[in-house]
């Protein structure tokens, strides 16, 4: 029903998917289900977007007006949810822009003073598996969740560039960038698959369709730590991808430039239980939302 009355608002079903940050296919699949289950149709598509039918509407304000309920119902079984002593659980990846977590974090001890972070390092394959199995509260991963288990909202987009050993740097390499086909006969210092096979699956095509050697591949149980990066870089024979905001200094031996045409963007959600009620969580989730849409962050 959300999905449905997403759709209807936003007047079609792009907006509505970055509206619910699900791909544009799977929104389309969740509609139709719908129909196919209701035995209507709902909305009228056109190259103008969708409109909702006479049965449409009827549904959007039934739809509307179930939704609130339970919205309602949810936020007074929380409020007898215990606070005191609360412990949320965080999960975080490695290289995660450093001044995403600060006003997040402050607003939570402002409002909840009473909860307590705990946060661990984990991949985002980890952080899925310990979210599900209630090990983690909240995970910032860089794929979204697949099912229904976890609720997902993207919080920061990162264009990444790549990090090269200065004497390495292409004569055509300057200020504005370098283009990713001009690396080709570079290695790439990568991460293990396992760790996000999804992301690590876009990574390999985006640098496969520009003719570049992927090199070894990273050892499955190995975290590719900053300075495992930069002594692999510095040999001159391969190329990391690099964040704008590389947590720690570039050595004068490294150099870091953006690539042209921004093909590489990393994106990473929080994910958290689809069943949680704990308004310490929620008011996280909304302060990561909010961070995320303040000028000069890229975002949704």
């Amino acid at each position: 029903m959300r999905a449905f009355v997403a759709v209807v608002e936003e007047g079609g079903l792009s907006a509505a998917a970055r509206r619910l940050h699900i791909s544009q296919p799977a929104l389309s699949q969740t509609i139709g289900g719908l129909e196919r289950q209701l035995g209507l149709q709902l909305l009228v598509r056109s190259n103008t977007g969708v409109q909702a039918t006479d049965a449409g509407m009827t549904l959007l304000n039934e739809a509307r007006a179930v939704l609130a309920r339970h919205d309602q119902a949810l936020a007074a079984v929380a409020s007898h949810t215990p606070a005191k002593g609360s412990v949320l659980r965080l999960g975080i990846p490695l290289e995660l822009p450093r001044d995403l977590l600060g006003g997040p974090l402050a607003e939570l001890a402002a409002v909840h003073p009473q909860t307590r972070v705990q946060a661990r390092h984990l991949s985002t394959a980890a952080q899925l598996t310990a979210l599900v199995q209630d090990e983690l509260d909240i995970g910032l991963v860089r794929e979204h969740p697949i099912g229904n288990d976890l609720d997902a909202a993207l919080v920061v987009e990162e264009r990444l560039g790549v990090l090269l050993a200065a004497d390495a740097v292409p004569e055509n390499g300057g200020a504005e960038g370098i283009r990713l086909e001009t690396l080709a006969g570079m290695d790439w210092v990568g991460f293990p698959r396992a760790g996000s096979p999804a992301w690590y699956d876009e990574v390999t095509a985006i640098l496969r369709s520009h003719g570049l050697d992927l090199g070894p591949a990273a050892p499955e149980d190995q975290a590719l730590i900053p300075e495992v990066k930069l002594a692999t870089v510095a040999s001159g024979k391969a190329f990391a991808l690099a964040p704008p905001d590389w947590p720690d200094p570039v050595p004068p031996t490294l150099r870091r430039l953006p690539l042209i045409g921004n093909p590489i963007v990393r994106r990473t959600w929080a994910a958290w239980p689809a069943n949680s009620h704990r308004r310490d969580l929620a008011r996280f989730v909304a302060a990561l939302e909010r961070q995320t849409d303040t000028p000069g962050r890229e975002s949704r």
